[in-house]
């Protein structure tokens, strides 16, 4: 095994806006791009290797083939024969939905599938952009369901003004949504599970209202209220700093501007990387190497865990690093 690449696996979404593509040196064009799966193992949209002797083949099929070798032992152990996180950039141009996602339990009650725990980091934000994370208010449920139907909903979720570099988790249960001008990064459980509580009367790309799910979102949502929705951190000029450590996954925001090891075989598990600054080359233990530049994603096989990442110009590099738990 060796440091995976893919194929670019681009969504169009009726608020997606034209950043994505540009950041994939992709000829521009009109569809509303709103979602890059960088590493996806969901069947409907699955991540294609576009480097090394297994071009063109498919995240699935290197699972069966390779097993723990490319999960690691632990994680087969825990999910079976299946990549259990979902690796995304997203654009959006408009406002996202408002949307909640179920938990483990709910989703595999309804579903069959995981929940949908995820994390945000803010790549780019257009001055005076905003999130909606959480509720401002205490809420019951039958006030949920009348603010819903006239739109106040908006009023009693929490708005924070955003920033490149901010962080923030967003657990199955808590109402969230992008708005406009934002890009994000995004790391989630393998689900693609998502409840719409409210999308301002918006029609989808076939010009019909879009589908709302508030009465599946009323038993998925975490009503209370929490101090703060923001994860605070400080990324140091050198090494590595951890920004989400969950039941599900790890999350750590790396820089340098030189040379980093990443010894990471004990943690039993496959590591994703995304480059959000410079270019990166990234070298495994046994040599194999690959050069990640700014918007892509790479996908390192629990086998080969011990790498190094590499400034070749000497500027800084900035990649956000996940594990699952």
């Amino acid at each position: 095994m060796y440091p995976l690449l893919f194929q670019a696996n681009l969504h169009e979404l009726v608020w997606g806006g034209h950043k994505l593509r540009a950041l994939k040196g992709l000829a521009p064009n009109q569809q509303p791009i709103g979602e890059s799966w960088e590493i996806s193992d969901v069947p409907s949209s699955e991540s294609h290797v576009r480097n090394g002797r297994l071009t063109g083949r498919s995240i699935h099929s290197l699972i069966s083939e390779y097993g723990a070798v490319l999960l690691g032992d632990h994680i087969m152990e825990r999910y079976g024969a299946q990549l259990p996180l979902l690796v995304k950039f997203i654009d959006a141009a408009q406002d996202l939905s408002i949307q909640v996602h179920p938990n483990d339990e709910l989703a595999r009650e309804r579903h069959g599938s995981l929940g949908k725990t995820e994390m945000w980091y803010v790549m780019q934000a257009d001055p005076g952009a905003s999130m909606l994370v959480g509720f401002s208010q205490e809420i019951s449920k039958d006030d949920y369901a009348r603010r819903v139907d006239d739109g106040s909903i908006v009023d009693v979720l929490a708005r924070h003004e955003v920033h490149a570099g901010d962080v923030f988790f967003i657990p199955a249960g808590r109402v969230h949504a992008i708005c406009g001008g934002i890009m994000v990064c995004e790391i989630q459980q393998s689900s693609d599970i998502t409840y719409r509580l409210f999308d301002y009367h918006r029609l989808g790309l076939d010009g019909k209202p879009r589908q709302l799910h508030t009465l599946e979102a009323r038993d998925a949502i975490d009503f209370r209220v929490y101090p703060d929705y923001r994860t605070h951190y400080t990324a140091p000029a050198e090494g590595a700093t951890c920004v989400v450590d969950c039941p599900y996954f790890v999350v750590n925001v790396l820089t340098t501007s030189t040379s980093l090891r990443r010894p990471l075989l004990q943690e039993d598990s496959f590591v994703t990387l995304s480059c959000l600054q410079g270019t990166a080359i990234i070298t495994d233990h046994e040599d194999n190497s690959v050069t990640l530049h700014k918007g892509f994603s790479c996908l390192i096989p629990a086998s080969q865990a011990d790498f190094t990442i590499t400034s070749p110009d000497a500027t800084e590099v900035r990649l956000l690093e996940a594990w699952a738990r």
